[in-house]
């Protein structure tokens, strides 16, 4: 079942169009990873999710239902956690989480689902600080509390791991990881390795557009050419001396020994290349297919 459902979404600030006819499902249980640099959209498409922001063209959905028809409903499926995490420093973590928990009005006991949430987040040794005492890492923890308070189905996490060092990381990591077990999540953020960590599906944005929507091992698959390889050459030759090689179609220097070889598709040509090597008193040092990881397939989809 799609739990969120975008349709050709547009959005425009002044004359500036913010998202150009987006369409996005998600279905129940995913981790999805939102991609994109800045300006590309991304927190736009977050803020029309949640109401914060009217589209101006298309329609989104969750669970079936309207954002714009009915955002009470929707809102109450949501936990969102904002870029910059608004709290109220002032106020203890317990009393802003009962605070935000009683806003909702739901049927429970307030302070129950508090101290289960704060177990759940890691906030139990500062549970009784005011939130201004707290450092960054905690701090974002409170604001993944406030998104989980209610028992969202869906949490929308706009880059919940900016600022945080590589301990705090972990721990945020570890605990999106879970949530995910549960929850559909939609992750904004800027951290190849937090998509590599947490999410299964991986959608590009890049001036207000979907470039890229699949599974993140297929999207990994699908920008590695089968048919470019990495050699590493003990001398240091010309490129005419690459070129040939039967089959070789381009050759580029990475450096001084290191190239890359693209080979006509189709033909497995290794064996050749290997031979062909040997044939010329080459010292291949290393000779396999080259393989982009998720943060070169970004910036090649991404860049002007």
């Amino acid at each position: 079942m799609n739990v969120i459902e975008i349709k050709e979404v547009s959005k425009f600030y002044g004359s500036e169009k913010a998202l150009d006819k987006v369409s996005l499902s998600v279905n129940k249980g995913e981790v999805v990873g939102l991609l994109g640099p800045n300006g590309a959209g991304k927190s736009t498409l977050m803020k029309l999710l949640t109401s914060y922001l009217p589209p101006d063209e298309g329609s989104l959905r969750v669970k079936g239902i309207d954002v714009q028809q009915d955002s009470l409903f929707t809102r109450r499926m949501i936990g969102y956690l904002p870029e910059h995490n608004p709290l109220y420093q002032e106020m203890y973590v317990k009393e802003y989480l009962s605070y935000v928990l009683g806003i909702y009005n739901l049927n429970q006991k307030i302070s129950d689902r508090v101290d289960e949430i704060v177990e759940m987040t890691g906030l139990r040794d500062v549970r009784y600080k005011k939130i201004m005492q707290l450092s960054k890492g905690y701090r974002q923890r409170v604001g993944i509390a406030q998104a989980l308070i209610h028992d969202p189905d869906i949490l929308i996490l706009d880059e919940p791991t900016t600022g945080l060092d590589p301990n705090q990381l972990v721990g945020i990591r570890n605990l999106i990881s879970s949530l995910g077990e549960t929850k559909t999540v939609l992750l904004s953020t800027h951290i190849m390795q937090e998509v590599e960590a947490v999410c299964g599906r991986v959608v590009i944005i890049n001036k207000g557009k979907i470039i890229a929507d699949k599974n993140k091992k297929e999207l990994t698959a699908a920008m590695n050419n089968q048919n470019e390889f990495r050699l590493e050459l003990k001398e240091n030759i010309s490129a005419s001396v690459l070129e040939g090689i039967p089959f070789v179609q381009e050759v580029f220097s990475v450096s001084d020994n290191i190239w890359t070889i693209t080979t006509e598709e189709g033909n497995d040509v290794r064996e050749r290349i290997f031979q062909y090597l040997v044939s010329k008193n080459l010292n291949i040092l290393s000779f396999s297919r080259s393989e982009q990881n998720l943060e070169q397939i970004f910036r090649k989809l991404t860049s002007d």
